[in-house]
């Protein structure tokens, strides 16, 4: 039998995000990325003997703006927990999280993999520290412990065990990325560690209800590393069933320069980590009035703006999706659309999806670094309404904005000469020549071939430099070939 037929895939993903806040979640430290190792750890973060935490309620408020955009239940009252382990960059010997009452509960996103949509629901989301950092390199056999971490606010967000594959496993992280960077709460930034996944994975017969044994892959830093992971983990764990080996639970890690995951240690399960409430910190209680506070400052969210799009726009789901998967983009979208006009929608969509996102990822920017501003983009979707110039032109327009060769899309097609002629008696005028001069082609297409015809068509645009309304062209040489 086939694996498809034989295996089903189940993956959870445990997400942490960075939180942007300024200082560390129990203490005054800094966050700022890239300091000299340990400037930026005090007292309560190297837990010197009689120091107390301080929760930073900056901290709170991006967790409840996150269960808030995930459309989750938020705590009245949550706890803070001691998960007791023991690592030489967790000073304290445990680090403060929550367990039996997490700050949010329940709640989803909404994916797509291809033209598929579904909805993954959240078990939680928990704010918690995040430990030190372990050096490794130019210690000669020794290790080095950087505290600068030590503290940094997170959010850990827990989805259900709901994803059947790892396109469906990065398609929910890409979502998860876009929206805490959306609501502004975390950078997204994966090199510099601020979201960084884990992906639990296991497989079972197809049909089978019970779960198998899973493996965790941890530290995942990239969308690519996480697709290659869960595959090979897949793959793995499926060969050593059907050679008649048992999966252990274990953590991983994935090795980039091989494709491989490696077992690092046998996975913790909640009761080896002896969580109990921390004695040093009060409940958190978060009033109504407090959510309404934050829920007044969110902006419109990716789900309902994608849903407007739709309704407003007249856009496909798919491509109202597209456009919705970022802040920038969707931003973009709507100056573009707001100068060339609602008529415009879906010429509007598909260049901003089209050639506007292909020349930014051929030229690795993101959108808001994109040399073409959306008022010269819709500048340029106007000539082509009015006909000023052709779609064909009007690529030639864009390239030369790109560049910077030009101020706008009039300044372009009047320096270069782009503009489109639509007068009749000229056009007919270069038809009736390109007709006597392609006799053979002529004749062909009468005889019943229909590529002559597009030759014909492709040899007056050529005498016209693309400067010709295409659409009179063709009808012109019907009519005159009868056809």
């Amino acid at each position: 039998m086939t694996r498809t037929t034989q295996w089903e895939v189940v993956i959870g993903l445990e997400t942490h995000a960075q939180l942007q806040t300024k200082s560390k979640i129990f203490s005054g430290s800094s966050i700022a990325f890239g300091a000299e190792p340990n400037v930026q750890a005090n007292a309560v973060d190297i837990a010197l003997p009689g120091v107390l935490p301080v929760l930073n309620r900056e901290a709170v408020v991006c967790a409840i703006k996150f269960g808030l955009a995930v459309g989750a239940t938020i705590a009245p009252r949550s706890v803070f927990a001691r998960k007791n382990y023991f690592y030489p960059d967790l000073p304290k010997g445990y680090q403060i999280s929550q367990f039996e009452i997490p700050v949010v509960l329940g709640g989803g996103l909404h994916i797509r993999v291809g033209e598929a949509e579904k909805f993954v629901h959240l078990t939680r989301a928990h704010l918690e520290e995040d430990a030190g950092k372990s050096l490794h390199e130019d210690f000669h056999g020794r290790t080095g412990i950087d505290l600068n971490r030590a503290g940094t606010p997170l959010l850990e967000i827990v989805t259900e065990p709901e994803m059947r594959s790892s396109a469906e496993a990065v398609a929910y992280a890409k979502a998860l990325h876009a929206l805490v960077q959306w609501i502004g709460i975390c950078d997204g930034n994966m090199q510099e560690g601020s979201f960084r996944c884990d992906a639990n994975v296991s497989v079972r017969p197809m049909g089978q209800k019970e779960f198998g044994t899973r493996r965790e892959i941890k530290n995942l830093n990239s969308f690519r590393f996480m697709q290659q992971a869960i595959d090979f983990e897949v793959q793995w764990q499926i060969n050593e069933i059907e050679e008649g080996r048992s999966i252990q639970q274990a953590t991983v890690l994935f090795d980039p320069d091989t494709g491989e995951t490696r077992s690092m240690r046998s996975k913790e399960d909640a009761h080896d980590y002896r969580y109990f409430p921390d004695p040093d910190l009060l409940p958190l209680e978060i009033t109504p009035g407090w959510i309404d506070e934050v829920k007044s400052g969110l902006p419109e969210l990716p789900q309902a703006m994608k849903q407007r799009f739709e309704t407003d726009y007249g856009l496909s789901s798919y491509d109202a999706a597209t456009l919705t998967a970022s802040r920038e983009m969707a931003a973009y979208f709507e100056v573009v659309l707001a100068l060339a006009g609602r008529e415009n929608a879906k010429p509007a969509a598909n260049w901003v999806m089209g050639d506007l996102a292909a020349r930014l990822n051929k030229d690795g920017l993101e959108i808001a670094a994109a040399p073409l501003s959306a008022q010269q983009l819709a500048g340029i979707i106007c000539r082509i309404a009015d006909n000023t110039i052709s779609n064909k032109i009007a690529r030639d327009v864009f390239e030369a904005l790109w560049t910077g060769d030009g101020k706008d899309a009039d300044a372009v097609i009047e320096a270069k000469g782009w503009k489109q002629i639509t007068d009749t008696g000229a056009i007919e005028a270069l038809v009736d020549e390109v007709l006597a001069a392609n006799q053979k082609s002529v004749e062909e297409y009468r005889a019943g071939k229909e590529k002559a015809f597009n030759a014909l068509v492709g040899q007056a645009m050529k005498a016209t430099r693309g400067k010709a309304n295409p659409q009179q062209v063709t009808d012109l040489l019907k009519k005159k070939l009868g056809a």
